[in-house]
């Protein structure tokens, strides 16, 4: 979709070329009053008592006189910013869906928006109107092409508008890998659009194949690996916008393209949903997406680690010990905790980067979803700083999370009789002793881990993917490349 900034008063907005437009309005009577036409409707709307009070309370005018626009919805978009501007917009373009909209105006003379605001109604846009389109021939494709932001003047706003669009294009592709289903998004086929992203200017993309990781030493990917016909893949993605030698900001992605628990099998209801358990890999396929759109100075490298967990006679059973990349060896007491194997090699992995930091996101705990259920990632790092900037870039970006806790205390339960420790430690406080137990392999890293479990999938009427947290991760390295920091190396700093 195509989305536009276009400086226009409001007494040429009735004339506008477009199928439908929606009128942002405040809670309370405007200071100044739009003129001519719109204003006319804004105080028709009003005065008529049909308008409800509250945000995103939308009121369809169709057609309205004195317009070109065929449609017309006014939306109150309350007072909390960026959040009620979200909740407005999509509310409005739950009203326009059809194929008859194509081109769509976005009216803010009467509610001016900041840079925040651009972004996030961009953003509510592109969100409303998705649609699945790539195993399914029947669905009608996004009929709406292009959406134009009428303000009264552009200045500051441009950037919003740009930070809006690379959230659309990271959302939307990591929406449509995990939407997939798994034979429609195997390991290698994961590889081939990380190397579509490679090709562009700035960005480069290895893939590592089997015999790759075996002499790698990634003994616990490969354990989970065992037990498919589907060939594993490790991903490499760079994306260099600062200067060679500045470290750069990790990105790890849990990438089990279909998860069936392995030996330790789940039920059959629902285990169709579990295609989504390359969550954490799509969200990086979309960060780097959006930063092909966002550009921003500084160096980020992408790692995935992408096989099935399947159960069949090669699988890894319970009570196997495997050697990891770090050589620590990890007994699999269940093997549908199988994420933290793949992620725990790669992030050894990580570590030969000398990264400002490293981050793995994944959609690692049913716990995390009883803990925080779908508005919040779980948060788990032992450095305050790194905690408050991805804080900080949730917020802003309206992709919340919030941080848990990392107690040693938690580790008690990972201890094995027979190797250096377990991959479970019991239900209690499953989401904590997971982070803990990926906290064995990041003691030299200045290391965060996202536990999408409940963020990056939603289920019943409403099932598909929300690419979350691409929004969140490309906050968080906006700032960083604006910081002054970029190029250092952050040595880890302890903290319980």
């Amino acid at each position: 979709m195509n989305f536009e900034l276009k400086v226009l008063p409001s007494e040429q907005i009735p004339a506008l070329s477009a199928d439908a437009l929606i009128v942002l309005l405040p809670e309370t009577p405007a200071k100044r009053a739009a003129s001519g036409a719109l204003g006319e409707l804004v105080k028709e709307a009003l005065q008529s008592g049909q308008m409800e009070a509250g945000c995103a309370k939308p009121l369809h005018c169709f057609p309205a006189p004195g317009f070109k626009a065929k449609r017309v919805v006014l939306v109150r978009c309350g007072a909390k910013g960026p959040v009620d501007v979200r909740k407005a917009v999509a509310a409005a373009v739950s009203l326009l869906k059809g194929p008859g909209v194509r081109r769509l105006g976005l009216v803010t003379q009467c509610f001016p928006l900041d840079a925040a605001g651009v972004a996030a109604a961009v953003q509510a846009v592109a969100e409303s109107t998705y649609v699945y389109t790539a195993t399914k021939p029947s669905a009608k494709a996004r009929s709406l092409e292009r959406c134009q932001i009428l303000v009264e003047q552009d200045e500051g706003l441009r950037q919003g508008l740009l930070l809006g669009r690379a959230r659309v294009a990271g959302v939307e592709l990591a929406r449509e890998w995990a939407n997939r289903p798994a034979n429609h998004a195997t390991p290698a086929m994961l590889a081939d659009a990380a190397r579509k992203l490679g090709r562009a200017k700035g960005f480069r993309t290895e893939i590592l194949g089997p015999e790759q990781v075996q002499k790698l030493g990634m003994g616990a990917f490969l354990a989970v690996a065992r037990g498919s016909a589907q060939p594993p893949r490790f991903i490499v993605m760079h994306y260099q916008g600062a200067g060679k030698g500045d470290a750069p900001v990790v990105l790890v992605g849990k990438g089990i393209t279909f998860d069936t628990g392995g030996i330790s099998i789940k039920p059959a209801a629902g285990m169709d949903e579990m295609k989504f358990d390359m969550g954490g890999a799509a969200s990086v396929l979309g960060t780097f997406a959006a930063l092909a759109e966002s550009r921003p100075r500084l160096n980020v490298v992408g790692l995935i680690p992408a096989c099935e967990n399947m159960p069949d006679g090669e699988a890894v059973k319970p009570g196997d010990v495997v050697t990891s990349m770090s050589g620590q060896t990890i007994e699999i007491l269940n093997t549908d905790a199988e994420g933290r194997l793949i992620l725990c090699d790669a992030l050894t992995y990580a570590a030969r980067f000398k990264p400002r930091c490293v981050i793995d996101i994944a959609t690692l705990t049913g716990a995390c979803v009883i803990a925080l259920g779908n508005v919040r990632t779980g948060l788990f790092t032992a450095d305050d700083e790194l905690a408050a900037a991805l804080q900080a870039a949730g917020d802003m970006a309206l992709d919340l999370c919030w941080r848990m806790p990392l107690d040693d205390e938690y580790a008690e339960g990972l201890k094995s009789s027979f190797a250096d420790l377990a991959n479970v430690a019991g239900r209690e406080a499953g989401a904590v002793t997971a982070a803990k137990f990926l906290q064995k392999f990041a003691s030299d890293l200045r290391w965060a881990h996202l536990d999408i479990a409940g963020t990056a999938w939603k289920s019943g009427a409403a099932k598909g993917a929300t690419g979350r947290p691409v929004p969140l991760l490309l906050e968080f390295l906006i700032r960083e490349s604006e910081s002054g920091k970029a190029g250092r190396v952050a040595a880890r700093t302890k903290r319980s």
